[in-house]
């Protein structure tokens, strides 16, 4: 009964040893840790040599054949990855995940949630500028030397009303020119009261005052040579520039 005992003993170590050395030595994160087996492999033989060794020389290397073997089998049983989800066997939670599957440190599989869409920021309402232009070489716009304007500039610009109202419109800007006579500064000036001349005919026509804005920019923009006097009066102008 003794010597029966003493056989058994050895057998739990051996077995108890394996499957420590394969729990505490893997990190989990290879689908297979082909490291330990070694390490198993010379316990195991140690220990079967070590348990034939009781019965004798022969037995013993037999025994640690028989060991090395046991020891391979018992890291492969505790590191194998039977559904290939890269989470051994052994600490698998959820057995037969499909391939491919993200999984937890468990091998349960991740929650999947359906890919957001990003929407389309709302289209902006396109902006189209407009620029309508009355020069004196149509007709005389403004009194001599004057910001008055004449009976011809005034029909002109109750035409151009019409097209300036509607929710769609988004602002006026009214812009002044003169010809190359006289100072800059005057002309600067001239050009200012001239704008503001208009905008103030336009409002009186009913284009919202909030939408109007003036700017004169004297003779610092020709578009004709001012050595003519058909340059000149095309270079007297106002430009309204009309944004949508």
């Amino acid at each position: 009964m003794r010597t029966h005992l003493l056989k058994v003993i050895p057998f739990l170590l051996v077995s108890s040893v394996l499957s420590g050395c394969a729990t505490t030595s893997s990190t989990g994160d290879a689908p297979l840790n082909q490291g330990n087996w070694p390490l198993c492999s010379a316990i195991g033989a140690l220990a079967g040599g070590g348990l034939g060794a009781i019965e004798s020389s022969t037995w013993a290397a037999g025994g640690a054949v028989a060991g090395a073997v046991l020891g391979t089998i018992i890291c492969y049983a505790q590191d194998g990855d039977e559904d290939d989800d890269g989470v051994f066997d052994r600490r698998d939670r959820c057995p037969g995940t499909p391939a491919g599957t993200p999984v937890h440190h468990n091998g349960c599989p991740l929650p999947q949630y359906p890919a957001s869409v990003a929407e389309e920021p709302p289209m902006e309402p396109q902006v189209q500028d407009e620029v309508i232009v009355l020069s004196d070489l149509g007709n005389v716009l403004f009194a001599f030397d004057s910001a008055e304007l004449t009976g011809e500039a005034k029909r002109l610009l109750a035409d151009v009303a019409t097209r300036l109202t509607g929710a769609n419109l988004v602002a006026v800007k009214v812009v002044g020119h003169t010809d190359s006579v006289g100072s800059d500064a005057y002309n600067q000036g001239l050009s200012e009261r001239r704008a503001r001349s208009v905008a103030d005919f336009l409002v009186a026509q009913g284009v919202p005052a909030d939408k109007l804005s003036t700017e004169g920019r004297g003779e610092s923009q020709p578009v004709a040579d001012n050595g003519s006097d058909a340059g000149r009066a095309e270079n007297r102008r106002v430009e309204l520039y009309v944004s949508r």
